[in-house]
């Protein structure tokens, strides 16, 4: 009897040790509100006005449901993963199963760790640290720009449940990125995508089109982060390449360089904050240029700055303001040349930790003589409450 009490306490004892290595996290984020805003343009000659509103979500966050885990493996090692998936909780039909992040990975003490999987890029994660709006879903915003909402399309989450912005790609699946551990301060990031196919091209009966032929999609990208006491810097570089027989037209080589084919995309983002104590500064400097791999001589850029400050004026009231300009260029058929500007101002008022209310507004404006990029403004407001679980 004694012997099987012993052995019954050994076993619980070591179930407990077994359990206690490893652990699995289930987090969130719920964002509902009152969305509204305008766009005022000029296309073809003609004005083109319009205004919205709704009961939205993901104003000021995407919301999202995620697990996240790590098992300690011994000897300073671990492994990790994560699954990520957005939500539209004002939206009963189209809360499908939306690819957010997974990946696992294993981690030294240390050294860093690896990670294979759909992952943020280097320059997302960046822009997350050092962006004063924290990468919202609002209009004004030309870091992490949103592109505005017309009577056709409500939501303003239109960019963050995707793979890019105008600025720069947000996340790849095929990846496997490295991260170094603090080292004096400076913390590296590198990734590397790779995602190739091959088949036989064959004439498709009656045409002259092929299907098949090489499909070869890959880029890579490094980023350092230096903080020093209540300085942050960071500098991130990335380049995604897709090659495949189907020709890109040269008019449409913007539009296509966010997943076309035939690009190289080549993009850049350097940010420093400083934490003032009473408020943090923020300035962010961001350059994306896509280049058609037939010609270099057709491509298109686009490059912006903005500063901002954040600040808490109470224990529970946050506040924030941002302002920036920025120009796409290209060259080729059309080549248009449009300057732009944004600015945002917006508001917490946490009720808990976990909740709190929100107010935004967010304004741009472009401008341009050339009608394949038309004049265009827009407003963007809204009041909502996020929850974080």
């Amino acid at each position: 009897m004694k012997k099987s009490l012993l052995a019954v306490a050994a076993m619980t004892a070591f179930a407990g040790a077994a359990q206690a290595q490893s652990s699995v996290t289930v987090y969130g984020i719920l964002d509902v509100g009152y969305i509204g805003g305008n766009v005022r343009g000029i296309s073809a000659g003609a004005a083109q006005d319009g205004s919205y509103s709704s009961i939205g979500s993901s104003a000021e966050s995407t919301s999202r449901l995620g697990f996240k885990g790590t098992e300690d493996l011994g000897g300073g090692l671990s492994a990790f993963f994560t699954l990520e998936t957005g939500l539209q909780p004002t939206n009963a039909t189209a809360s499908t199963f939306n690819n957010r992040q997974t990946f696992v990975g294993l981690g030294k003490k240390g050294l860093g760790n690896a990670a294979l999987g759909t992952q943020y890029t280097t320059i997302h994660t960046a822009v997350g640290a050092t962006d004063p709006g924290q990468q919202n879903n609002m209009v004004g915003n030309v870091i992490y720009p949103i592109a505005p909402a017309n009577n056709g399309n409500t939501g303003v989450a239109q960019v963050a449940s995707t793979s890019n912005t105008d600025a720069y790609t947000i996340r790849t699946a095929n990846m496997v990125k490295l991260t170094t551990d603090n080292i004096k301060g400076f913390v590296g990031t590198a990734f590397y995508t790779l995602n190739n196919s091959n088949t036989d091209q064959t004439a498709a009966s009656g045409t002259n089109s092929t299907g098949g032929g090489n499909n070869n999609n890959s880029g890579w990208g490094v980023g350092v982060n230096y903080t020093w006491n209540k300085l942050l810097v960071t500098a991130n570089y990335q380049s995604l390449k897709s090659v495949g027989p189907a020709a890109t037209t040269t008019s449409a080589i913007w539009s296509t360089a966010t997943g076309g084919t035939n690009i190289q995309d080549n993009q850049q983002y350097y940010a420093a904050t400083y934490d003032f104590g009473i408020l943090k500064a923020y300035a962010q400097y961001i350059n994306r240029k896509a280049t058609s791999t037939f010609t270099s001589n057709n491509f298109a850029s686009r490059t912006a700055q903005q500063i901002g400050v954040r600040s808490f004026i109470t224990p529970t009231i946050e506040a924030w303001a941002s302002g920036g300009t920025g120009r796409y260029d290209s060259y080729g058929v059309s080549a248009p040349t449009v300057n732009f500007t944004g600015y945002q101002l917006g508001s917490n008022y946490y009720l808990s930790k976990r909740t709190n209310l929100y107010a935004i507004f967010g304004s741009t404006q472009q401008s341009s003589a050339n009608a394949a990029q038309p004049s265009v403004g827009a407003n963007n407001y809204a009041v909502g409450v996020r929850h974080t679980f």
